[in-house]
């Protein structure tokens, strides 16, 4: 089973890249065997064809298990994710098994994950078994945080693997 985290976070190596590999080797026992921060890919991701930008949309569609996170801005995911995600062709993630995770600042925008980003992952052919994870920037590595959003998560992102 290969993983990966897509962080489309403006600040490289932040708290929603620790998080989005925490939730990976929570999920699956393993850290995650790519982490794309899309920050890293740059200019390339304004324009077509950037090799950088072909090699990390080609580990995501490859994928059995990716996290998808952001930081919530404006009371949704990030520019930067989605000018990565537009670089993926519809139905091009079928057979991905994708978890969607948003981290914010309080709990007003909750339910973002799962109404902004999760239906973009469909859109783009992905399987997203689970409801989107959203976390507190003050509280994300906090076990309780996580613990009962796995306790369904886990079961439904391996059934889904399986088929």
């Amino acid at each position: 089973m290969s993983t990966i985290a897509v962080v489309g976070n403006p600040k490289p190596r932040s708290r929603t890249r620790a998080a989005a590999e925490l939730v990976v080797e929570r999920l699956t026992g393993a850290p995650p065997d790519v982490v794309v921060d899309v920050v890293d890919l740059g200019p390339g991701l304004l324009g077509w064809g950037d090799p950088a930008v072909g090699a990390a949309v080609e580990a995501l569609e490859a994928a059995d298990v990716a996290v998808v996170a952001s930081p919530t801005y404006k009371a949704t995911y990030t520019g930067l994710l989605k000018l990565f995600l537009d670089q993926v062709g519809t139905g091009d993630l079928a057979g991905v098994v994708a978890v969607p995770l948003m981290l914010g600042g309080g709990p007003t925008h909750h339910l973002a994950p799962e109404l902004l980003l999760k239906p973009v992952l469909v859109e783009l052919g992905a399987t997203a078994p689970t409801r989107g994870l959203y976390l507190l920037e003050k509280s994300w590595d906090d076990p309780a945080a996580l613990d009962p959003w796995l306790a369904t998560a886990a079961p439904q992102v391996a059934a889904a693997r399986r088929r």
